[in-house]
């Protein structure tokens, strides 16, 4: 049977990949360091996902699964060695933790004489996430092993288009490896970046030029769910669905979605017309009743979700190159300093930079912005209407 590895056994792994693996006709090998979740794995190998609309529940079973620590190195190694295909979704800052096992599963694999190109789907939030991965591998490799590593690992990026939220006890049922999902099922991938045959996998779309397709998934698809996170917060909403039904943030959300499409479609030559339509889309999508995706989930880490290269300040940045107004995105980017969940240690850590240096420094420091960029003078003056009243109909 073919062998698939997923690398991450969260919400992205279980909750879409995993599915996308099995209905391949894919033996798929988790590997995570959560014991429980593997242990389990180990002991069904199956486990249920629920695909949830307004219409309804889908209950789907994914099967010929099974699970490795990713502490035993050995382990790894060895599925990584006889892998036909692999994919990662660790989260980005997890990143950097998971590459000796990686290049360790690559020398087994180079050592058993397996040549055979295999292709790492990378599906975190992070635009060039590929060539980050590989900066980090190849500080590890011999010079020797980088032609091999060249010839025989293809990193290819992905735009996970599919909402897939942390699973309540309830719908858990009493099993940890129940996953919950939106229907929705599509994964784009760079198609120029894969080696060799393409792998046969059920909704993958290779595409080429891929920019475009990672761009429109960090300055549309995330940019559009933080912004809702952000005022959702502020009127102290639970659930996303809750905050995109207020009419004061559907406006918000699609304003800032609509500046973020008119620099898309500039950049990449896109008509906007077509942009609208992902935007209305994805509007209609965030009100999924039964998904039941929390603000502070959504909204949960700022430091990276307000940092320049990242979904709110990296549109604001494209619509800058454009010349186009960004004043909704500026906006939900001061909605963003003042999130602040007791549970999220990084949004803390934003609260106590804006407590001790003041709410200019701590934008400069966490944007990455220069002082004189109009952007950071924009942020701040939203930010005190913000703070002073969070009634958004000013807007």
């Amino acid at each position: 049977m073919k062998q698939a590895v997923m690398y991450g056994a969260g919400n992205i792994g279980r909750g879409f990949i995993g599915q996308l693996f099995f209905e391949s006709g894919y033996e798929t090998t988790f590997i995570d360091v959560n014991m429980q979740i593997i242990d389990r794995l180990n002991k069904d190998h199956e486990y249920p996902l629920k695909l949830v609309s307004s219409d309804g529940v889908e209950d789907v079973i994914v099967k010929k699964v099974k699970g490795v620590d990713g502490r035993d190195i050995n382990a790894v190694a060895n599925a990584i060695a006889s892998a036909d295909v692999f994919a990662t979704a660790v989260g980005v800052n997890i990143l950097p933790f998971i590459v000796s096992p990686l290049v360790a599963g690559f020398r087994k694999r180079w050592e058993m004489g397996n040549f055979v190109p295999l292709n790492i789907i990378i599906c975190e939030n992070l635009i060039d996430a590929n060539r980050y991965l590989e900066k980090l591998i190849k500080e590890t490799l011999t010079d020797e092993e980088k032609s091999t590593f060249d010839k025989t690992i293809g990193l290819v990026e992905a735009s996970i288009g599919r909402m897939v939220p942390a699973v309540s006890p309830e719908m858990q049922n009493g099993n940890i490896l129940t996953a919950c999902a939106e229907p929705f099922k599509e994964l784009p991938v760079d198609k120029d970046a894969i080696i060799g045959e393409t792998p046969e996998i059920v909704a993958m779309i290779p595409s080429t030029p891929f920019e475009y397709h990672i761009q429109k998934k960090l300055f549309l698809h995330n940019l559009g769910h933080a912004t809702t996170a952000y005022f959702g917060y502020l009127k102290q909403y639970a659930y996303i669905y809750e905050a995109i039904d207020d009419q004061e943030i559907f406006h918000l959300a699609k304003k800032a979605m609509s500046e973020s499409s008119l620099a898309l479609s500039k950049e990449h030559g896109i008509a906007f017309s077509e942009i609208e339509k992902s935007r209305d889309n994805l509007l209609d999508r965030f009100s999924n009743t039964r998904l039941k995706d929390t603000i502070e989930r959504v909204g949960k880490d700022p430091i990276r979700k307000l940092s320049d290269n990242d979904r709110l300040v990296g549109a604001a940045l494209l619509c800058q190159k454009h010349e186009i107004s960004s004043k909704y995105i500026a906006i939900a980017i001061a909605a963003g300093f003042l999130f602040a969940p007791d549970s999220d240690e990084n949004a803390q850590k934003v609260q106590a930079s804006i407590q001790n240096d003041g709410i200019k420094k701590a934008i400069c420091m966490y944007t990455h912005l220069d002082e004189s960029n109009a952007l950071v003078g924009d942020i701040m003056k939203y930010y005190e209407m913000l703070k002073e009243n969070t009634d958004l109909t000013q807007f």
